[in-house]
Order: C-alpha cells, then structure tokens, then sequence
C-alpha cells in the first residue's frame, strides 16, 4: 500500500485494539515526520483523513486526539481491565494456579458433542484438493488457480471503475432479492449461449455463485434418498460432492474415447454429464450419442444435467453444439461458468432451464445466499459488452494450445511409457502410467520434487488400486516450467520404481 494507507492503517489498528484510548494525544505531524523518516505531507494527508473519517479530532492550538464517541472512554478502560484481567498472575505458587484452573473448568459448562449433533457431513468424502502453500511448488500443474500472465488486469479494472461511477450505482446497489443484473442476463441471452447454439428468455436463466453453487442448489431442489443419479465414471468430484447433500442413490455411468457411454444405462431419475471436455479424461460427447442420450432420456423419463465445462476452450475442429441446443422439450438443464477462465475466485455462474424450475431455484437461491454480488454481475456485463471476454477466450487458448504443444513434448520425452491423447480443447491432460504406478503414492513422490499432479483416485466412485491415472492442469503453469516439470515428475517416477523394486530405466534425455 502507499505510505499514507499504511500510515492510517497503523493508526486505525491502534485506536480499534484500544493501544491509543479516546482522548489519547498524537504526536504532531511534524514530529511524528521526523521519527518515521516520512514527509510531512504524508503525516498530515494521513492525519486529514483520519479525521474526516471520525478517528481523530484537531484541537485548535492544542494538537491532534483520538476522537472520544460517547460513553467510548468507560468502554475503552472496561476493555482494558478484562485483557488484564486474562493474564496469569505468575507469582502466585503454582499448586494454587492449578486448583484454581480446575474448579474454574468444573464450573464451566460443557461444550455440544458436534460429532454427535452432525445430521450430514462432506469432511470424509475425496475432494480434489492442493497444499495451502501450493504457489510455493515450481511445478504446479493443479487446478483452480490464478494465472498472472493471462489474467486482463487493465480490462477488468476498467470493467470496475465503470461500475463504480455515480451514474451507475443505481444499477447495482439496491438489494436484487430474486432479481439478477439484466445487463448480464442479457450479455449471457445476446453473447455467451448463442456460440454454444443456446436460445432462452431472461426468466430462464439464474446467475449463481459458480458452477459448484449451481450443482448444490440443483442437488438440495431435486434429489432426495429415493433419487437415482448416474454419474460419469471417472468423473467431476465437487460435483458429485455437492449432489451428496441430499444423499441419492449413485449409477457410475462408463466413459470412453468418446465420453459417456450412453447404452446399457440403468433405470435413472438424473444424469449429470460433461459432454464438451470430459472432466477429466478431456473426451468430446460425440453428436451421434448426444442425440442417442436425449432420445433415451424421453423415452425413460430422466433429466439430463449438462456442465459445459470449458467449452470454450477449443483449438481446432468445429464445436459440437450443446445438448441443450439438441433439446426439443426442456429435459436438459443447462450448467455455464463465466469467470472460470479469468479467476476462479470471483465466482459467477449460470443455470439454463425451463421456467418453472428458474423460479423454485430463485426462492431457493435467496434462502440460501440471497444473490449473488450485483457489483461483480454489472462488472462482468461490462465486461462482456466490451468485448473483453472474447480478446481473453483467444488469448487463453493460444496460450494453452502452446502449453500443450510443449507438455506432449515433454511427456514423450521424459515418461515414453505413459499413456495419454492430446485435447483439442480444454486445460487439462488424462495421463495414464503403467500398471505397476499408484498415482497417488506418485503424487507424494512428486511434491518432494516440487511437482504437484492431481492423482486420479479422487475423480473415481469406485477407484481401482493401484490406481494408474493422473490428471495434468495447465492453466497456472508457464511454458518455460512444464518442460522441467515433467522431467522432475520423472524422477519421482524414479524413485517410486526403486521403493518398489520395480526395474526401470530413465528416458533418454537430448
């Protein structure tokens, strides 16, 4: 931050911790100048604020003082007795302190058994997950991250200072209850569902915390201990994670090289399914079975849930429309993501379906989080009227599609005996080792090498072991970095094959 941010930010941090009380004098601003080693300017742009702000008050010709709010002084001392009220007194003997903290936890009362009180819980369920420290790792080829160099920093910010101009602030700050931003209802309508062959009227769209807020609100509306859902096998975790809520029953519906497998499907009441890029061996739903999976879907009256799940990262063919383009009368509800290929953190989704459900999930949506940001939905309209978005989608997959060029390079190079296909679209590669490899005992091998995968036992219902798949995410890892990457990865593979005794022989390197 500026020298004069921080600057009131000690202070306000001060006078809150109640280090400077009401009443408390302030050095002048040259003084306190001198001893930080600022300008006086700084201290006194600092100090203007400050009180403009209601910290401080000016004393004609007396100087600057925390500002006294009311009854703010017997408060202040009253904090002050019960923080030194908490410290051990340390000369008394310590057999005194040790009854007196006894009687002190029999007179408390006990605290609620949670364990026993939990209705339902998620904690015991595999979720993908990465170390907090994962920026840390040089190689990091996970999922959900911020990437810097892709990220359109000045765009945005100009998307956001729009927002934030008094002309329009009426559009976003009342409170929306069940409404939506029109702006991005239309830019979603106008600009986004059109490419994917997509047709719907503002009612039949809900905007959602992202993609994973959609799934929760689809599962807590729909699913109940008598629903049978098929699931695609491997298959998306956060989704089948938050569907588990209302605890159905599961089908894990086989995939192969060209996504679902939709014959030899059991009785279903849903079917939740990742047609654009398969989630996660990256396998397009060929035309052929989308139509096949919307005929069977009428004929034994399923619903069918699609993800579209970045779709718009293609780098060559033509795009297979969307099922729900395909869907004639309203079977399939429609899951997009706005912001996931900017940040997964700033969480803005959509859900496509006919009317009559839109609304059931507004009232539902409302309970739940009311709405989502109206600030960041006006942003992201901008955004999207602008253009932003596409000069992003274009950037992105010239970059990924450079990434990918230079993982296969280097899978080939270094890990011959693995097995894997190149996307044509997409952030990520299915990556399939030799029987002998548990990727998840990989994966530990692999963080000492400063490499993180994500090992293919959590995208499984029922996974096989040793489990001999992996996943490779590629939208926070920079070109230059996959090539030693992998070669790191190969060394834990290395040493993986020496702790199991397994004969190896390291790829030769040119």
């Amino acid at each position: 931050m500026p020298l004069q941010q921080r600057l009131r930010l000690a202070a306000v941090e001060a006078i809150l911790d109640g280090r400077l009380p009401p009443g408390a004098t302030l050095p002048s601003s040259r003084e306190l100048a001198k001893a930080l080693g600022l300008s006086r300017n700084t201290v006194t742009s600092a100090y203007m604020r400050l009180i403009d702000d209601g910290f401080l008050e000016a004393h004609p010709r007396s100087g600057v003082f925390v500002k006294v709010h009311g009854d703010a002084r017997p408060f202040a001392a009253l904090g002050s007795n019960l923080r030194a009220g908490l410290q051990p007194d340390l000369h008394k003997p310590s057999v005194q302190r040790t009854v007196q903290l006894s009687e002190t936890a029999e007179a408390q009362p006990a605290s609620p058994d949670w364990s026993a009180r939990l209705i339902r819980s998620l904690s015991d369920r595999r979720t993908l997950a990465k170390p907090d420290q994962w920026h840390r790792y040089p190689y990091p080829f996970v999922y959900g991250t911020f990437d810097p160099q892709l990220f359109p920093t000045e765009a945005f910010r100009e998307c956001c200072v729009h927002s934030l101009a008094r002309a329009h602030l009426p559009q976003w700050t009342p409170d929306f209850e069940l409404s939506d931003v029109p702006e991005l209802i239309e830019q979603i309508r106008l600009r986004l569902l059109p490419k994917r062959g997509v047709f719907a009227l503002p009612e039949e769209i809900l905007i959602t915390v992202g993609a994973q807020n959609a799934y929760y609100m689809l599962g807590e509306a729909l699913f109940d201990a008598d629903s049978c859902v098929g699931l695609e096998e491997p298959g998306h975790p956060h989704a089948r994670n938050s569907f588990a809520s209302r605890q159905p029953q599961w089908a894990a519906l086989t995939v192969d090289d060209q996504g679902l497998v939709v014959e030899r499907m059991p009785a279903l009441d849903y079917v939740y399914v990742t047609p654009s890029h398969q989630s996660p061996t990256t396998r397009t739903l060929s035309l052929q079975r989308r139509k096949r999976l919307l005929a069977l879907a009428e004929q034994r009256d399923f619903v069918v849930i699609e993800d579209d799940y970045e779709a718009e990262n293609l780098y060559e063919g033509v795009p297979v429309p969307a099922l729900k383009s395909l869907d004639k009368v309203g079977r399939v509800i429609y899951v997009g993501s706005i912001s996931k290929s900017l940040s997964p953190s700033l969480r803005l989704g959509y859900i496509v379906a006919p009317r009559p459900l839109i609304a059931e999930l507004r009232v539902l949506r409302h309970a739940m989080v009311r709405h989502p940001s109206a600030f960041l939905q006006h942003a992201f309209a901008h955004f999207l009227s602008l253009g932003h978005h596409e000069t992003h989608a274009r950037r992105v997959n010239q970059a990924l599609q450079a990434r990918m060029q230079a993982l296969s390079e280097a899978l080939r190079r270094e890990l011959p005996d693995f097995q894997f296909v190149l996307p044509t679209g997409g952030a990520s590669v299915w990556v399939r080792t030799p029987d002998w490899v548990d990727t998840s005992e990989l994966a530990l091998m692999a963080r000492e090498q400063g490499v993180l995968i994500e090992a293919g036992e959590v995208f499984f219902m029922h996974p096989p072991y040793p489990c001999p798949y992996f996943r490779l995410r590629l939208s926070s890892i920079g070109v230059d970095q996959i090539g030693p990457g992998i070669r790191a990865l190969a060394l834990a593979v290395q040493a993986l094959a020496q702790a199991r005794g397994v004969p190896r022989v390291l790829a030769h390197r040119y």
